[in-house]
């Protein structure tokens, strides 16, 4: 399959509501797409979860941008053809930017699935065709706030509920919860915000039935999570560490995890996250999908993701309303009795919705192969 072209749209997407971490605050969403087309005039559509800024991780949406158009876009147009099992190795020589790799792997994904008519599900090895959803609930300054949230997620039917957690923000806000919903699925998310010093308090959260506590410690304190891990009967989980199956494997071999947490984009792709949860499984280690407030492209792409064997619990897998006021496809994923449906069309499986896209669009750039 040859690449004619590529588009990098840019566009600026209104979240329903604001969504607060411990990385700050978002009311909107700076999000790049990647369009690829072929030569036979096939359309693909891959996602970009890297943020305005560089506070999840060490990638932001500019860098993302510039770095394809100067050293990936030229890699690919120098291959005769270009397949996504080839987009790793032949975007190795740049290191790191697993984001825009990612991306750039999904659009082509889409473009080589959609000329087969093949669906995404099953080419990963799917095996369902609704997964169960959970929602995340971001920081709030009042808890009543917080907690009438929660409530209107549970009243929807989410299977799971995860709460941001940060110091001073943390056993007060889980224990608020869990009083007021008894024992609703639960599990809380510290995106790296504590130290080892913190261990007493994390050991706090033991007393209320957590079904995990996510990346507590730093991205790379994987000996620290150890340490954690064995101090608490809670199980840990690890997210922003795992960046790829052999740093899966590490963290395994040195019990500092109990769970993992596969996001496609912070890994490289849906290829190298279907090789972790091969690792995982080996060894019996249960998975789930995250989410990085992605439209209806990237979700589709994690839903097909989470029908895999090994993600055997709820993920951020969350109905399109929880987060866009309109999302970017046709057919927006919904929540129906606790599940999210798989797309079940050809590649990605979802439409985009032109109309929409054009409102949206911030800036468009369009690389074109010299062949």
């Amino acid at each position: 399959m040859q690449l004619a072209e590529m588009d990098l749209r840019r566009v600026e997407m209104p979240l329903v509501s604001p969504f607060r971490t411990s990385f700050g605050t978002e009311v909107t969403r700076d999000i790049l797409l990647v369009r690829v087309v072929t030569n036979d005039g096939v359309e693909g559509w891959g996602e970009c979860v890297a943020g305005t800024e560089p506070l999840y991780s060490s990638e932001y949406v500019d860098g993302a941008q510039e770095v394809i158009e100067r050293f990936m876009w030229p890699r690919l147009t120098s291959m005769p053809s270009v397949r996504a099992v080839d987009i790793q190795p032949v975007l190795s020589p740049v290191r790191g930017h697993r984001m825009a790799k990612a991306a750039i792997e999904m659009a082509v994904l889409d473009a080589e699935l959609r000329t087969c008519g093949m669906r995404l599900v099953d080419y990963l090895g799917g095996i369902r065709d609704a997964v169960p959803a959970g929602v995340s609930v971001g920081i709030e300054d009042s808890l009543e706030t917080l907690l009438d949230n929660v409530a209107t997620f549970v009243d929807a039917g989410y299977a799971r509920i995860k709460l941001k957690i940060e110091p001073g923000r943390d056993v007060d806000v889980v224990a608020a919860v869990r009083e007021r919903f008894g024992d609703v699925p639960l599990q809380v998310d510290a995106n790296a915000a504590y130290q080892l010093s913190d261990l007493a308090t994390l050991r706090r959260l033991d007393d209320f039935g957590l079904l995990l506590i996510e990346q507590p410690l730093a991205e790379e304190e994987v000996r620290a999570h150890a340490v954690v891990a064995a101090a608490l009967q809670t199980p840990i989980c690890l997210d922003e560490s795992v960046v790829s199956a052999r740093a899966a494997a590490d963290a395994l071999a040195l019990r500092a995890c109990d769970i993992v947490n596969i996001k496609p984009g912070r890994v490289g792709g849906l290829l190298e996250a279907r090789r972790i949860s091969d690792v995982c499984s080996a060894q019996g280690v249960p998975v789930w999908c995250g989410g990085m407030l992605e439209t209806g492209i990237g979700r589709a792409a994690n839903l097909a993701l989470a029908a895999l064997p090994g993600f055997t619990l709820p993920g951020d897998t969350s109905g399109a309303d929880r987060y866009w006021k309109r999302d970017i496809v046709t057919e927006p994923a919904v929540l129906i009795d606790g599940c999210v449906a798989v797309p079940q069309g050809p590649g990605l499986g979802v439409q985009v919705d032109e109309e929409w896209l054009t409102t949206i669009t911030t800036s468009s750039v369009e690389l074109r192969s010299d062949g």
